[in-house]
């Protein structure tokens, strides 16, 4: 159980900084274009589209970390299952039609805390775009 809780860090931390990484780069090349934030209705749907795609797929990566790791030590089958096992677990859905062997079973409950946590991260992206395009519509009536 303590190699497993070692190896739960280890996994924990690895995808702390893929989605810090993912974020920063988000960040990054949406400051660098030196755009104004958009204020017509069509492009703020597109910057939220796309926005919600790149973290997609930063998620996706995540997943696909744990799922490997999970095929890897034997706990699953096939890529799929590894991949699906990790998803529901990641996503805090936890259908229950796959688990994990012993000792294994010990790191769902850490997959699923990291899910919510990163989830969390992006969700906070939302609220801080959103914030920022209401605002800069508030000061474009009022000049």
């Amino acid at each position: 159980m303590l190699f497993a809780m070692l190896i739960a860090v280890v996994l924990v931390a690895v995808t702390v900084v893929m989605h810090a990484a993912g974020l920063s780069l988000l960040i990054w090349s949406m400051t660098k274009s030196g755009a104004a934030l958009p204020t017509q209705n069509w492009r703020v749907a597109w910057l939220l589209i796309r926005v919600a795609w790149v973290l997609i797929l930063i998620h996706t990566s995540e997943v696909m970390v744990w799922a490997l790791f999970y095929l890897s030590v034997g706990c699953l089958p096939n890529l799929e299952s590894a991949f699906y096992f990790s998803g529901v677990t990641y996503a805090t859905i936890g259908y229950g039609d796959l688990l994990l062997k012993e000792p294994w079973r010990f790191l769902a409950p850490f997959e699923g805390v990291t899910g919510i946590l990163m989830c969390g991260l992006s969700a906070s992206l939302f609220y801080v775009l959103g914030s920022r395009i209401y605002s800069s519509r508030l000061e474009a009536k009022t000049k």
